[in-house]
């Protein structure tokens, strides 16, 4: 698909209204993708996401990421319900955050809980506007497609943050009514998706009082998420890899990482 090769989505310094026209997917050529992504095996979507992609993982954003809302920059942990954020579609309130808090018990922190640096400017010449943290398991999206930020560190401009001289590490995961893409630190990245209930955050009883237990509406993801899944994926990706010099018949994941890694070396050079 030709928006697949085109650069990163060209985000403006504030609303979801103003992205530029070259860098954004139309939501209906998202459904057509998301039908090709399947078919290539890509994706890890099945009935719904209950691993890396929705609430079975949960964390999400580092305490004190800026979170795009229509008056401006908020940091994550000072959002409320109800405040309006800006996504893709257009400003949208939250319906509930997340919480997670984890204190240190050995020397280093153990690398599903340690979040991943995205730095100032990474992905283009507009974002991230200042280093982005994430935890490993949470979804930028990058050509109309949804990639585990795990997946991109290349060891420079995308690495495993130095958190080991922390205690504590807070992470906030935004949820909306809907699965939406946002804008954090100006980067656009998913929401909360779950269909199977919220027991991993802190504050899951303050979700329950809210809005009741056992009536969970399945969400319907933004885009495809694109992923690696067991040794299955991982054969599969070296398999493309040594192939490529030949045809190229990289996925997503590969092209994305390549290119960014080549941003790289240029911006650190």
């Amino acid at each position: 698909m030709k928006s697949s090769r085109r650069q990163f989505l060209g985000i403006s310094a504030r609303t979801a209204g103003k992205v530029a026209a070259t860098g954004i997917v139309s939501l209906p050529v998202l459904a057509s993708m998301s039908k090709k992504a399947n078919a290539l095996g890509w994706t890890g979507w099945k009935d719904g996401p209950s691993g890396p992609g929705g609430a079975g993982s949960g964390k999400c954003f580092l305490r004190g990421t800026l979170i795009q809302t229509p008056d401006g920059e908020i940091p994550v942990e000072e959002l409320k319900i109800g405040t309006l954020v800006d996504t893709l579609r257009g400003p949208m309130p939250v319906k509930w955050i997340g919480r997670q808090k984890f204190e240190k018990s050995s020397p280093s922190w153990h690398w599903s809980v340690a979040p991943i640096r995205v730095a100032r400017f990474a992905l283009s010449d507009q974002y991230p506007r200042r280093d982005l943290f994430l935890s490993p398991h949470h979804s930028l999206f990058v050509d109309g497609l949804l990639l585990p930020v795990e997946w991109l560190v290349n060891g420079r401009t995308i690495t495993i943050a130095e958190m080991n001289g922390r205690e504590v590490i807070e992470y906030f995961h935004i949820e909306l009514e809907t699965h939406e893409v946002i804008f954090a630190e100006g980067t656009p990245v998913e929401t909360l998706l779950t269909n199977d209930g919220r027991e991993q955050f802190g504050n899951f009883v303050e979700y329950e009082k809210l809005y009741g237990v056992g009536d969970e509406r399945a969400m319907q993801p933004f885009a495809p998420r694109i992923e690696y899944q067991g040794f299955g994926g991982d054969l599969s990706r070296l398999l493309r890899s040594a192939v490529s010099p030949v045809v190229d018949i990289r996925d997503p994941i590969q092209k994305a990482r390549a290119r960014i890694a080549a941003r790289g070396e240029l911006t650190l050079s």
